[in-house]
C-alpha cells in the first residue's frame, strides 16, 4: 500500500469509506461511536485542508484512509488515568477502511510510528476490534478521556 495526503478530490469516496466503517461497528457490537452525522464532510475537508487526513491506495484504489494531527489534543488535556509520558505527540483518528485488503489498520498505525515518537488514540468501549489491533500494535490503556459531546472514551498511548 501507498500513502499520500488526501484532496478535496477525495471526499466522496472517504464518506464512503466512513459509510462502510460504521456499517462494520454496528454489525460488531458498537453502534453507538460514530453517529449524528459524525464524521461531516465538513470536518473531513477542514482536515483536508489542513493536511492531517491520509489515504492509502491498493493497485489504484483508495483502500483506506485515517488521519494524523499533531497534539496537543483539548480532549486529552484532562484523563481519568495517566499518559505514559509528556512526550509530544500525534494522534491518529478515523481510521476506515473499505474492507477489501486485510491489515490496513495496522498498515496505517505503522506508517504513523515512521513518523513521530509518540501516539494517542481513542476508542469507544464497544469498539473492541480497534482495541484489540491498538494492543497488538503495542499501544498500552492509559484511562479514559471525555469527546466534545461528553461520551467516554479509552485512551491509549505508544511511545516509541
Amino acid at each position: 500500500m501507498k500513502v499520500r495526503k488526501a484532496t478535496p478530490e477525495d471526499l466522496n469516496t472517504l464518506m464512503e469509506l466512513f459509510e462502510i466503517a460504521k456499517q462494520y461497528m454496528v454489525t460488531h457490537g458498537n453502534p453507538n461511536q460514530w453517529i449524528q452525522g459524525y464524521p461531516s464532510a465538513e470536518l473531513i475537508l477542514l482536515q483536508i485542508e489542513q493536511e492531517w487526513c491520509y489515504v492509502c491506495k491498493e493497485n489504484g484504489e483508495v483502500v483506506s484512509t485515517f488521519c494524523f494531527i499533531p497534539g496537543p489534543d483539548p480532549t486529552y488535556a484532562h484523563i481519568e488515568g495517566e499518559w505514559l509520558s509528556d512526550t509530544p505527540y500525534y494522534v491518529v483518528h478515523r481510521i476506515a477502511s473499505n474492507g477489501k485488503v486485510k491489515g490496513t489498520a495496522d498498515f496505517c498505525l505503522n506508517w504513523c510510528r515512521q513518523h513521530c515518537h509518540s501516539l494517542r488514540v481513542d476508542t469507544h468501549q464497544d469498539n473492541k476490534t480497534m482495541q484489540h489491533i491498538l494492543e497488538k500494535n503495542g499501544f498500552q490503556y492509559c484511562g479514559i478521556i471525555r469527546v466534545a459531546n461528553g461520551t467516554e472514551r479509552l485512551a491509549y498511548q505508544l511511545d516509541f
